[in-house]
């Protein structure tokens, strides 16, 4: 751990939440000398301290560990570049359409790779007037089943979630050409073209 680089951060940190040294360590029930130390270098906080200086100053333990803040290149919120992670333990699903570092369950997320569909993972898509009826015939049981459905336009994203025991069927708006995402609880993430 390089403590000079730690306490700078957290000396940056402290500012843009325009806080006192006094503030934060009332915070954290320490002395603010001990804040001061950290800021100039001198020491590094306490493991334990650690998620209370997270929490507090809103980044992850590792930026803090590190010393730097990785920013994001602005990419305008193509939603082609859309990721989406979920939780195998929770089943949570997260999307981003930049990089990101994602967690959930106390474990790291990586980002599911998107393959197209097999003729077993294929979605039935009928068009119905000026929706699209999609439905399937894929098991639904607990311990194999289709998580969600996604419809990813170059603008918009419309999702659905699906359970176990139900019969996957619905419609939404035909919103133009994009891809029907659908992650499979046992397969991973599919897609096929609109």
């Amino acid at each position: 751990m390089d403590c000079e680089k730690i306490g700078k951060m957290i000396y940056n940190l402290r500012k843009e939440k325009a806080m006192t040294q006094k503030q934060i360590a009332d915070l954290m029930n320490i002395s603010d000398k001990t804040i001061s130390k950290w800021e100039r270098g001198f020491g590094c906080p306490d493991v334990s301290l650690l998620p209370e200086l997270s929490q507090i100053f809103g980044v992850n333990i590792e930026e803090l560990l590190s010393g730097k803040i990785v920013l994001n290149e602005t990419v305008g919120g193509n939603m082609k570049k859309l990721k989406f992670y979920v939780c195998p333990q929770c089943q949570n699903l997260i999307t981003v359409t930049a990089d990101a570092n994602i967690s959930c369950c106390s474990k790291k997320l990586e980002a599911l790779e998107a393959v197209k569909a097999n003729s077993e993972h294929l979605l039935m898509i009928e068009p119905v007037e000026d929706e699209l009826y999609v439905s399937s015939s894929h098991e639904m049981s607990k311990e194999h089943y289709i998580s969600f459905v996604a419809y990813v336009t170059g603008d918009k994203v419309f999702v659905v979630k699906q359970y176990p025991e139900w019969n996957l069927s619905f419609r939404f708006h035909k919103l133009g050409h994009g891809k029907l995402y659908f992650h499979c609880l046992t397969h991973g993430l599919f897609y096929q073209l609109i």
